[in-house]
């Protein structure tokens, strides 16, 4: 169920607000995307990720004690970086969902928003930080999955949100990921974590195009046709064809 405001009406000249999550939305479907946004038609969603969640939070428990005591973070310390949290005023609502960090794209009229894990600093600038659970029996050293590109993404546009609240945020990016390990003997009700650290430079060029990319979706009257690479698309198309020989 939709409120009429959480919808995008093209006749209506108050700021619509899109998260970041729509916009990777627009990017992997335009048809999903619109029917999202313009109709209230979401896809069916999936369980919530709540040990990926509980990770989170235990995460920024752990990394505000040093932000508090402006020291560095025994992780940063193993990859020989002097960077310590970034203490700011807004830090807890741009780390808020639903809320975050936000900007008014003018030429749309779309406020883009989205909520950060962490900032960093190395008292000049700022650099955005991303947690990240999985577990997996190898070692993650890099991000280089086609899956990935999807993190790399929502990196940059939150370095883009960043500066355009006049904020001086560095290329490079930082990905904290926790692996779960599983090669103890016993579970023994604890589950302990690999922490690796990963760097990314990103490059925050394709934001702006993109938001009027999807601007220009919504402002239609027509449905934009099915992806074939959509998932939710096929099973739609294939749902329709039986039904209609059935």
């Amino acid at each position: 169920y939709y409120k009429k405001n959480f919808l995008f009406d093209p006749k209506s000249d108050q700021p619509f607000r899109l998260s970041r999550s729509k916009l990777e939305l627009f990017l992997n479907c335009p048809r999903c995307f619109y029917l999202d946004r313009r109709l209230g038609i979401s896809r069916p969603s999936g369980p919530p990720f709540t040990l990926n969640s509980a990770v989170d939070k235990l995460l920024k428990k752990e990394f505000d004690l040093h932000r508090t005591q402006n020291t560095v973070h025994p992780l940063l310390k193993n990859y020989h970086l002097d960077l310590v949290p970034f203490n700011h005023e807004k830090i807890n609502q741009w780390r808020e969902n639903f809320v975050g960090v936000s900007f008014h794209h003018k030429p749309t009229n779309l406020i883009i928003f989205g909520a950060i894990d962490d900032l960093w600093t190395d008292r000049k600038d700022l650099y955005v930080v991303d947690y990240k659970s999985t577990s997996k029996n190898e070692e993650i050293t890099e991000l280089n999955s086609d899956w990935h590109k999807a993190y790399k993404r929502q990196m940059e546009i939150y370095q883009w949100l960043l500066r355009h609240n006049d904020l001086k945020v560095s290329d490079t990016g930082y990905f904290v990921y926790c692996n779960g390990n599983t090669d103890k003997e016993a579970f023994d009700g604890r589950l302990e974590f690999d922490l690796t650290l990963i760097s990314y430079h990103g490059n925050d060029s394709w934001v702006e195009p993109v938001i009027s990319q999807a601007h220009e979706c919504l402002m239609s009257e027509k449905i934009p046709l099915a992806n074939k690479n959509c998932e939710y698309c096929v099973y739609i198309n294939k749902a329709g064809k039986i039904k209609r020989h059935s």
